[in-house]
This record gives structure tokens, C-alpha cells and sequence, in this order.
């Protein structure tokens, strides 16, 4: 998840007056540790998948690794069919890594020592914050607790009413099927037992209205759920600000999205309305919250549609969910940046508040981290893929970053080299720019400040 804080309620646990460097000396021993943890669950999923138990059919280990990678940032890119390459065995440890994943690193270590000591250690307590963009106003306790709670009960409501759907629909396997692609959804990985994802459950309204909801709620981010039950709970009179955003941001998104693709896909123009308002609303469902499915051909999409899909996919889900993705609070932050300094305002606003300095700074240093790991990424990718058209590279790039896992079908054919540049790129994408580079950077002790720091831009 995104350290950054978007919004005036999220203000970080070290509090508002700190400097942001005091904020990144703290925060980089919990990023080092998330690092490490999200890591620890590739090579043992790694490992797993290696064994001959897992496999219908001997594969490499980088093959192997890169579903671990994927299934633990929740992206959904594979090299290989997951449904055919892997036993049922290799599908719990695919099922695995995804619910792991998506409920995060610290969410489990912590649920696991909420139920020993019935408490968090101070340490815990700050990297639960890291790692979920936590106001102040929620205890990561009742956090941990929620999520836990919320996760599974979405799941098994979403894997019951999958079952009979899939069942109708000739699945072979229909109870492990809604199982596996409950737990894909509600996680927004977009893994699927199908090599066609659901294409063919393209008019299938129940199917498409169950996923699309299990997949919101999941990238709408914890902090929503756990603002509702506080609220139901009587512990506050309102909803927060946060939570707010969040499900405004989402909102107009996914209805930008859906209108933008209604009108300019030829691949749907000769569906029937509803059911083209239907295949526009999932794929820009599955954009917008970074779970990856498709009910129709990626490849075979116009560059309009191509372009809508990108930005979606670029601004991504909500901070504390399980989708990937700039964040909705941050995009929400740059937009009152930039209406403020288009209108010569001193102050930011957005939605009647005023956004604090650090905010705005964590947001455009988010922004600017994105962009420039994917701009280097790109430049690599066209290296070691260099008869490859360059917009197939930038949709995979990224889905990758965004931990989206929607392709043209490139990532099957990626050499050697361009499967380990997305394997580091989903893992950017699952902590987060800003996390990774607090766990990754060498801290710069300097505190010494120019006179002339007048820079003209």
C-alpha cells in the first residue's frame, strides 16, 4: 500500500508539525519491514510452487516465481496458464499467496498476535500505519479486526453465490472454482482457473454483478470499512473524511470509465444496450479497481479504449484495499493542487477542506515516483523487447505497476530479462512507490540548507 496521505484526516502517526524528513527517517524502518515480509511470502510461495506436487507439467523456476510474485501483489499477469500448468495443490498455494497478499503482510502477522496478547507492540502499531495509510482516528487493532472480519465474510458470501453461477455454466470443478475466483476478486488479482478469464460470461449479469461488487468493496480499502463500523458501532456521529473521498473518487471513476468505453469500443457496438452498458461497466470495473479480469478481448480494443484503460488502471484503487494503483486520495489531492494553483489560491482545498503541505507533497512525490519507475521500466522493456509494438510495452508496464494484471497478451512472450523487469515492477506497485523507496533508499543525514534557495519554476 502507498505510504503517502492525501487527505488533512490522514495525518500520519509522528503527527502534522513534523518536517517530512522526520516523517521518512521514521517510516523507513517499518517500509524495510513490510519489504521483507511481502518478500518472505514470495520465496515460500515460491518454493511451494517449485515443488512436482504443484505442477501438471514441469515448469521453469522463473515462470514459477513470477506467479508467486503475482498471485502476492495481487496483479494477475501470468507466463503461463494457471489452470492447466498447475495441480490442485499448486492452486491452494496460488489461492494462498493471493489471500495473503490482499490482506497484506501486516494484517496477518498482527491478526496472529491480536489473538496470542490480545494487543499491538508500538512497533506493530507504526508499521500497520505504513502499510495502510491509517488516519488517526482508526486504532490499528479495531483495523486488523475489521479486515480480518470484512475479508472472509465477502468471500464466503461471494464463493456461495458463484457456485450454482459456475455450476450452470459447466465449470468442472464449481465449488473450487467460486472458491479460487471469490478470493481473486474480493483480493483484485484477476487470477482465473480460465485461460479466457470470463469472456464467456459476458451477458451473464449475476456473475458480472457479483464480481464487479466483490472487487469494489476490496479496492475501495479497509479504512472505508472500518469508518462504517465505527459508525454502526455508535462510536462517531459521521463517516470520515477519508471515507468520503474515497467512495466519491470511485464513483466518478467508474462512471467516466463506463461511459467513455460505451461510446468508443467498436469490439461491443453490436450488443445489446444493456449488455454493452455491461461489458463497459466491467472493464472499466476491472481497471479501475485493479482486479484484471476481462469479458473481452484486451488485445482487440480500440486506442481509445486503450487510453481510458490506462488512466484507470494508472490512478488505480483506494490506499488500505487490495488494489494497486497511484491511489484515489492522491489523484484527489493533485486535482485540488493543480484547480488551487490555476486559480492563485495560497490554500488547497478539496471538498471544503484544506489539504496540509505534506499531503500535497507525499501526493506529487508519489506521482513523480511513479511516473519515473515507470518511464525506466519502459526504456527497459523496449531493450529486451524491442520487436514489440510500444504500446503493448506501456499497457504492460502499467498493469504491472498498478498491480492490475490486464495484458494484449505480451507477457507470455516476455524474454527473460522482461519477466524480471515486471517481477520488480509488481513488487513496486504492492508496497508502494514511496514505501519501497523508504525501504530501499540510503538515508541522507545532511540537514544543511542553501541561502539562495529561490528556484524559479
Amino acid at each position: 500500500m502507498d505510504l503517502h496521505k492525501s487527505l488533512q484526516s490522514l495525518k500520519i502517526a509522528v503527527g502534522a508539525e513534523e518536517s517530512p524528513a522526520e516523517v521518512s527517517r521514521e517510516r523507513a524502518g517499518p517500509a524495510k519491514l513490510l519489504l521483507v515480509g511481502y518478500l518472505s511470502y514470495v520465496v515460500a510461495g515460491w518454493i511451494a510452487l517449485s515443488f512436482g506436487f504443484s505442477q501438471v507439467k514441469p515448469l521453469s523456476p522463473l515462470d514459477t516465481l513470477f506467479t508467486a510474485v503475482s498471485a502476492v501483489s495481487t496483479t494477475g499477469l501470468t507466463t503461463i496458464d494457471t489452470g492447466t500448468s498447475y495441480s490442485f495443490v499448486g492452486e491452494i498455494v496460488v489461492c494462498l499467496l493471493i489471500q495473503f497478499g490482499g490482506i497484506g503482510y501486516m494484517t496477518g502477522s498482527s491478526f496472529l498476535f491480536l489473538s496470542l496478547r490480545n494487543h499491538l507492540s508500538k512497533t506493530q502499531e507504526n508499521t500497520a500505519r505504513t502499510a495502510y495509510s491509517l488516519p488517526d482516528s482508526i486504532t490499528p487493532a479495531l483495523f486488523v479486526r475489521s479486515v480480518i472480519l470484512f475479508t472472509f465474510a465477502c468471500e464466503a458470501v461471494g464463493a456461495a453465490v458463484l457456485y450454482p453461477i459456475l455450476k450452470g455454466g459447466g465449470e468442472p470443478d464449481p465449488l473450487w472454482s467460486a472458491i479460487f475466483h471469490s478470493v481473486s476478486a474480493f483480493c483484485t488479482a484477476g487470477f482465473s482457473l480460465r485461460a479466457d478469464s470470463f469472456a464467456p460470461y459476458v451477458a451473464d449479469v449475476p456473475l458480472n454483478a457479483t464480481l464487479s461488487v466483490l472487487s469494489i468493496l476490496g479496492a475501495m480499502g479497509f479504512i472505508v470499512v472500518t469508518d462504517i463500523v465505527r459508525r454502526i458501532a455508535g462510536q462517531t456521529t459521521h463517516l470520515g473524511f477519508t471515507c468520503k473521498v474515497i467512495a466519491r473518487m470511485t464513483a466518478s471513476l467508474l462512471v467516466l470509465g463506463t461511459l467513455l468505453i460505451f461510446v468508443v469500443e467498436p469490439s461491443i457496438a453490436g450488443m445489446p444496450p444493456w449488455e454493452r452498458l455491461q461489458a463497459a461497466f466491467f472493464q472499466a470495473m476491472t481497471a479501475s479497481t485493479t482486479v484484471g479480469f476481462n469479458t473481452i478481448d484486451i488485445g482487440g480494443v480500440s486506442n481509445a479504449t486503450l487510453v481510458v484503460l490506462l488512466f484507470l488502471m494508472f490512478v488505480g484503487a483506494s490506499p488500505a484495499g487490495t488494489g494497486g494503483g497511484l491511489k484515489t486520495t492522491s489523484f484527489a489531492a493533485l486535482i485540488a493542487l493543480v484547480r488551487s494553483t490555476l486559480k492563485g489560491r495560497s490554500s488547497v482545498r478539496f471538498f471544503k477542506r484544506d489539504v496540509p503541505p505534506a499531503q500535497l507533497q507525499a501526493a506529487t512525490t508519489s506521482l513523480a515516483c511513479y511516473c519515473g519507475a515507470l518511464a525506466v521500466a519502459v526504456f527497459l522493456l523496449g531493450l529486451t523487447e524491442p520487436t514489440v509494438a510500444f504500446d503493448e510495452i506501456i499497457f504492460e508496464a502499467v498493469s504491472a505497476i498498478g498491480t492490475v494484471g490486464l495484458s494484449m497478451g505480451l507477457t507470455t512472450d516476455l524474454t527473460a530479462i522482461g519477466k524480471l523487469i515486471l517481477i520488480v515492477l509488481m513488487i513496486v506497485g504492492r508496497l508502494g512507490v514511496l514505501t519501497f523507496g523508504l525501504a530501499t533508499a540510503i538515508p541522507d543525514e545532511s540537514r544543511e540548507e542553501e541561502a539562495d534557495n529561490d528556484l524559479a519554476v
